[in-house]
């Protein structure tokens, strides 16, 4: 997967740009403020999922991390959001075994 970058837009709010950074491990989420920011990393394989809510122009992104607190960044165009949630979904690996290492269900039968 190629590298791919992000800005929200300065239309909003010229003064915060918060990225997303794309690589082949995870995502980097850099959120700015007026005096410094943060930036989460978080591995595919971490992320449960991924909600986009749409206004008028604009489109807040939620990333839900497991055993952290959500992600939320804000002022992205709704195009470039929809593809922030299906290039993460995309690496998302959706076959897990079981947690705690016993055999995985299917319909209620182990599957090993």
């Amino acid at each position: 997967m190629p590298n791919e970058r992000f800005r929200s837009s300065s239309f909003k709010d010229p003064i915060r740009h918060d990225e997303i950074l794309f690589d082949d491990k995870g995502v980097t989420f850099r959120i700015r403020k007026l005096i410094g920011g943060t930036d989460n990393f978080v591995f595919y394989s971490d992320i449960s999922g991924v909600e986009i809510d749409n206004g008028l122009f604009f489109a807040t992104i939620r990333v839900i991390p497991r055993a952290r607190p959500e992600i939320v960044i804000q002022n992205f165009t709704k195009g470039d959001a929809r593809r922030v949630k299906e290039l993460i979904l995309q690496n998302v690996p959706s076959h897990r075994p079981d947690v705690f290492g016993g055999p995985t269900t299917q319909g209620g039968y182990p599957t090993r």
